[in-house]
């Protein structure tokens, strides 16, 4: 069988970095996410990296409970 996750639809997973995790304001038609941490992507693949390590933090917590989740 699958697991289906359903994360926050307000997330903000295209204004998030996926290597550092800070945020920052993104215009719609920027298609390159650019950190100050250096990190720099195609605006979706920042945002479905984000959207799946959300995904995998609930599926954990779920499974395993809060303590789990280590960082």
């Amino acid at each position: 069988g699958k697991t289906l996750i359903k994360i926050d639809q307000y997330y903000p997973s295209s204004k998030t970095c996926s290597q550092c995790g800070k945020q920052k304001d993104i215009l719609l038609f920027e298609r390159t996410y650019s950190c100050v941490c250096g990190q720099k992507m195609d605006r979706d693949l920042n945002a479905a990296i984000n959207i799946g390590v959300q995904g995998l933090i609930q599926y954990a917590t779920k499974a395993y409970g809060t303590d789990a989740i280590a960082w």
